[in-house]
């Protein structure tokens, strides 16, 4: 089936409906984090001010709100992108060999952009990428000695 094609059997109001749930929750999740790590920068600075510790502990953990944060924005990224994908008529299809993506890939990842296979060979790309510069920093570190 190419890109052009509408999706056979399955109507888009379901999908969209679960991407805009997710994106919802998302921006909900968002929301709620950039609260409690306000309230949280506001708890830090009056311990400093009454010089309790504590203080590395409260950096840690702002910095894991932080990550979270980032990871929800990734998010909501890439539902924004599927929604685009939805409205030009390209969602569904693998982004590398241009198949139909399963129904249930999409309704377990709704802004799934490969299919099992070709994301799979990424992954396994990705690992092999990683083992060779790995190889090389053990390389050059022993050829610096």
């Amino acid at each position: 089936m190419t890109k052009n094609a509408p999706r056979a059997q399955e109507p888009t109001a379901p999908l969209m409906r679960i991407l805009a749930e997710r994106k919802r929750e998302i921006l909900e999740a968002i929301q709620d984090k950039f609260r409690d790590v306000r309230a949280e920068a506001e708890w830090k600075e009056t311990r400093e001010e009454l010089g309790t510790g504590g203080i590395f502990e409260a950096d840690t953990q702002q910095d894991i709100e932080f990550a979270l944060i980032q990871m929800k924005a990734e998010t909501l990224d890439q539902i924004n992108q599927a929604l685009s994908r939805l409205d030009e008529g390209a969602y569904g299809y693998c982004l590398e060999c241009g198949e139909e993506i399963p129904e249930r890939r999409l309704r377990a990842l709704p802004f799934a952009i490969r299919c099992k296979d070709c994301e799979e060979a990424l992954e396994a790309l990705d690992v092999a990428e990683h083992r060779v510069r790995d190889r090389l920093v053990m390389v050059g570190s022993h050829v610096e000695r």
